[in-house]
């Protein structure tokens, strides 16, 4: 136990503070069981030692914070560190990467319910299976799903620019009052483009030259390791799922054609459907439907985007086009500040929002001939500073969380 203190307090001198995600705030850091699940690289490990270091004295022996992927659960079970933890008074576990551990949800769910004090924190891969055929934990767990950055974030970040958030209605409602508020504070166009290339992972500000061939790794890593542990995808097949992903990023979203998917993978088509699904569980893509409430496992998307833009110009082999860049955004925000985004149909917008709104996306001379007949419809244009009617900039929607 010595050994696993030591460690923590060297994780814990090692965070940086100058910021801490608002995304803290949505975590109801009372529950007993925590689980914080998020695509490599999002900063769920700094998260979880920023709480400690705020909450928590240097010196508390009552919170510990290990990782599952260390040598310690090489001959040590974390039934046992849990066990030796509640023996010396522990009151909260902090267990980063629990992913790794093989059986991980079985011995949780018996930590659970033999250590009644104990507060369990846990941070794993988007890819965990909270239900996976071992024990049922999703009666006692509060899961939340962590996002990359927002454009507001990574100015925060990247500038120190403090600009509060705005929440998605009040920006359809009020729009020029916050890109006014915006707009006092930074030129939004100056760094929209910046942020579109470089901005969603934080790692970017650990080493900026060496950014995208880190986040070519994450995306090896995720379809290598990740893919084939939790989702049973042979080694062999990792080729194919690259392949795919490489079709997606030069594809219009618009043409889902699954027969030429196929084709192009020498994947079939059911297989192609499947593969889809892995894709967008690891956060690499984003399926788009027309209503989200009849979905079936094998049903073609309307749609395929990636996750974010930033894997787009990583990806490309090409500049990508314009078009796909600002609807991957504009998807991704809406999608990380828990809004439900779905397709809104054959000529009639891009997107519906929370079955409610319906966003066009286009350049900064988009009308609304699309958007005739639609209520609650609006135009998110980029390369424009201020809203307009119901014209709203396209960057704002980057300030959402």
């Amino acid at each position: 136990m010595d050994k696993l203190f030591e460690r923590h307090d060297i994780y814990l001198s090692n965070v940086p503070m100058g910021y801490i995600r608002d995304f803290a705030h949505r975590i109801n850091w009372e529950s007993r069981l925590i689980m914080i699940k998020g695509p490599k690289g999002v900063g769920k490990s700094t998260l979880l030692l920023q709480y400690i270091k705020t909450h928590f004295d240097s010196d508390d022996r009552h919170v510990l914070y290990c990782s599952a992927d260390t040598n310690y659960f090489a001959t040590h079970t974390l039934t046992e560190l849990a066990d030796g933890f509640a023996k010396i008074g522990g009151k909260w576990l902090f267990i980063d990467e629990v992913h790794k551990y093989k059986g991980w949800s079985s011995e949780i769910k018996e930590i659970y319910d033999l250590y009644r004090d104990l507060h369990l924190v846990l941070s794993g891969s988007s890819l965990i299976q909270i239900n996976d055929g071992q024990a049922d934990l999703s009666r006692r767990i509060s899961v939340y799903d962590m996002p990359g950055l927002s454009m507001r974030e990574f100015l925060r970040l990247d500038m120190d620019l403090k600009i509060e958030p705005v929440a998605f209605c009040d920006l359809l409602e009020f729009p020029n009052k916050y890109c006014a508020y915006v707009r006092s504070v930074c030129h939004p166009l100056e760094h929209f483009p910046r942020y579109l290339r470089n901005g969603y992972y934080p790692f970017f500000f650990e080493g900026k030259r060496d950014y995208y061939p880190r986040l070519e790794n994450v995306i090896n890593y995720v379809i290598d390791v990740e893919l084939t542990k939790h989702r049973n995808i042979e080694v062999g097949n990792t080729r194919s799922l690259k392949a795919l992903l490489q079709v997606i990023t030069q594809m219009n979203p618009y043409e889902v054609d699954i027969a030429k998917l196929s084709k192009a993978t020498g994947i079939s088509r059911p297989t192609t459907l499947k593969y889809l699904t892995h894709l967008e569980e690891a956060k690499l893509i984003r399926r788009l439907f027309s209503n989200l409430k009849t979905i079936t496992d094998l049903q073609k998307p309307d749609k395929i985007y990636l996750d974010n833009s930033n894997l787009l110009y990583a990806l490309c082999p090409v500049m990508p086009g314009i078009g796909t860049v600002r609807e991957t955004f504009i998807a991704n925000q809406l999608a990380s500040s828990t809004h439900d985004v779905e397709y809104a149909g054959y000529k009639k917008g891009d997107f519906r929002i929370d079955g409610t709104y319906v966003i066009e996306v286009g350049g900064a001379d988009k009308g609304f001939n699309q958007l005739t007949g639609q209520d609650n419809s609006f135009v998110a244009a980029d390369d424009i500073e201020s809203a307009t009617l119901r014209k709203i900039p396209l960057w704002a929607f980057g300030f959402l969380y």
